[in-house]
C-alpha cells in the first residue's frame, strides 16, 4: 500500500523576515501532527496489508456446506497433500533458469508464475512454502485445491461465479503491490490445453510486474484422461523444471503490445514444453540403451 501524504503538509512559502514577525517562530508548522498523521497511515498500510493476508492464506470458511460435503473435503485435502508429499519427496529434482526469479526479485520486482495445467501436480511441491498466491474458484471442486494448496504455503484469490474473475485480480495486484508473488495455471481452469490465457499479460500491464514462464517435465508418470492430461509422476523417477526468461509488460501499453506481448509468452511456454520433451526424450534413451547393454 502507497500513501502520500507529502501533499497534505506542504507549507506556504512565508515571505516575511523574523527581524520584521516575532511571531514568526510561533507559526511555524509543530512537527508532531506530521508524525501522528505518518504513524496513522503507516498503522492503516500494516492493517490492510494484514487484512489481505489474512483473506489469502487462512482456510475458507466450510461451515456453509453439510457434514457429509465438509468432510469430502477435509479428507480430500488431507489426501491430496499427502499423495503429493509422498511422490515429490522421492524425485530427483534438476532446475534450468531458476537464476531468473532471483534477477527478478533482485531488481525489485514481484513474479507473476505462469504455466501449463499439465503440470500443476508437482509444480504445487516444487515452488512450495514461498507464499504464492494463486487464482481459485469458490465453487466446492476447487475448494479441494484451494485447502490443499495452503497446507503448501500457498495462498489463494478467489474467482466468485457471480462476479468473475475481476475481484480476484483485482486480489492478486493488491498481493505485487504488496510483495507477494502469484501464479496462474494459464490454460486453466478448463482449457483448451496449451492454450494461454490473458490474465497473466492483464496483470502485469497493471502492475508492472514480472511474468515469469515455467514448465516442469518427469521422465516417467501417469496420465490422466482429463482436459489438460494432467501428469502425476511416478515415485523415484527424475524430474527438472526449465524456467524462461521473463515477460514484462508496459504499465498501460497499447493493444499491439499487448497482443504481442501474449504471443511472445504463449511462444515461450510451447518452447520450454519442448524442451521439457527433449529432455526426457533424451533420458528415455540412455534408459533403453542401458537395457540393452545388460
Amino acid at each position: 500500500m502507497q500513501t502520500n501524504n507529502g501533499a497534505a503538509f506542504e507549507d506556504s512559502p512565508d515571505t516575511r523576515s523574523p527581524a520584521h514577525d516575532s511571531s514568526a517562530g510561533a507559526a511555524s508548522p509543530s512537527p508532531a501532527p506530521q508524525r501522528s498523521t505518518r504513524r496513522r497511515a503507516k498503522a492503516a498500510a500494516a492493517a490492510d496489508l494484514q487484512d489481505l493476508r489474512r483473506r489469502v492464506y487462512e482456510q475458507a470458511d466450510i461451515s456453509g456446506y453439510n457434514w457429509r460435503e465438509r468432510f469430502i473435503i477435509r479428507a480430500a485435502d488431507l489426501f491430496f497433500f499427502l499423495l503429493i508429499r509422498m511422490i515429490c519427496v522421492t524425485l530427483r529434482w534438476e532446475a534450468h533458469g531458476a537464476g531468473h526469479l532471483e534477477a527478478i526479485h533482485a531488481s525489485g520486482h514481484r513474479a507473476i508464475f505462469t504455466f501449463w495445467h499439465v503440470c500443476i501436480f508437482s509444480a504445487t511441491w516444487f515452488w512450495r512454502k514461498r507464499g504464492i498466491v494463486v487464482m481459485s474458484s469458490t465453487c466446492r471442486d476447487a475448494e479441494y485445491t484451494a485447502r490443499f494448496i495452503k497446507l503448501f504455503g500457498y495462498g489463494t484469490a478467489r474467482v466468485s461465479a457471480s462476479l468473475g474473475s475481476g475481484r480476484a485480480l483485482s486480489e492478486m495486484v493488491d498481493c505485487l503491490l504488496n510483495g507477494l508473488d502469484v501464479a496462474f495455471t494459464i490454460d486453466g481452469p478448463r482449457g483448451p490445453a496449451y492454450q494461454a490465457k490473458p490474465g497473466a499479460v492483464t496483470l502485469a500491464r497493471h502492475t508492472g510486474q514480472s511474468i515469469l514462464p515455467f514448465h516442469i517435465a518427469t521422465t516417467r508418470y501417469w496420465e490422466l484422461p482429463s482436459w489438460d492430461r494432467l501428469q502425476i509422476p511416478r515415485p523415484f523417477t527424475r524430474a527438472a523444471v526449465f524456467v524462461g526468461e521473463p515477460v514484462y509488460v508496459l504499465r498501460h501499453a497499447g493493444k499491439d503490445e499487448v497482443e504481442a506481448q501474449q504471443a511472445a509468452l504463449q511462444a515461450t511456454l510451447d518452447r520450454l514444453r519442448r524442451e521439457g520433451e527433449t529432455w526426457r526424450a533424451g533420458y528415455e534413451g540412455k534408459r533403453q540403451k542401458g537395457k540393452r547393454q545388460k
